[in-house]
């Protein structure tokens, strides 16, 4: 099983097969719009538009079960993202990433690469880097700045 196996719903709630980014290097993140690692925004829109155009994709899920951090609707965080980070990376619908609601595409993530708290996400922020062969190949926690990934992103582009 990779990554193209799975399919997930946009921000409009239009099914999208990840089959689509085959080929592609993937930072996968679990976001908010009210969490001190918010910031991370301009992070990763910046190596973004430094990979985007080598094969490098960011994909945002937007999360609200860390301290009801992402409160809005699809939409709102869509427009908060645009407005004060002028993201351009796609946004997906809000999921879940922990419990028995989560995501499939999380629950296969985490048994490919749990982070320090092994098969639960520890928070906002979470990236996990997906090579070529849609492959997760590292964890990172929601500590690690965006700027950080620079090497791990360019080792596998």
């Amino acid at each position: 099983m990779t990554i193209y196996d799975f399919t997930v719903q946009d921000a409009q709630g239009i099914e999208i097969s990840l089959e689509q980014y085959k080929g592609k290097v993937l930072l996968i993140v679990n976001t908010a719009t009210g969490c001190g690692f918010t910031p991370q925004y301009e992070g990763l829109e910046n190596i973004y538009r430094q990979y985007k155009d080598q094969g490098f994709e960011i994909l945002d899920f937007p999360c609200n079960q860390f301290g009801n951090q992402a409160p809005g609707s699809d939409a709102e965080i869509q427009q908060f993202c645009t407005l004060k980070y002028d993201t351009t990376f796609p946004r997906f619908k809000k999921i879940k990433v922990n419990g028995e609601d989560a995501s499939p595409l999380y629950k296969w993530l985490k048994e490919q690469k749990g982070g320090v708290l092994g098969s639960s996400i520890k928070w906002n922020f979470t990236k996990f880097l997906v090579d070529r062969e849609g492959k997760v190949v590292a964890c990172f926690a929601p500590t690690t700045s965006p700027s950080k990934l620079d090497n791990d992103i360019k080792a596998l582009l």
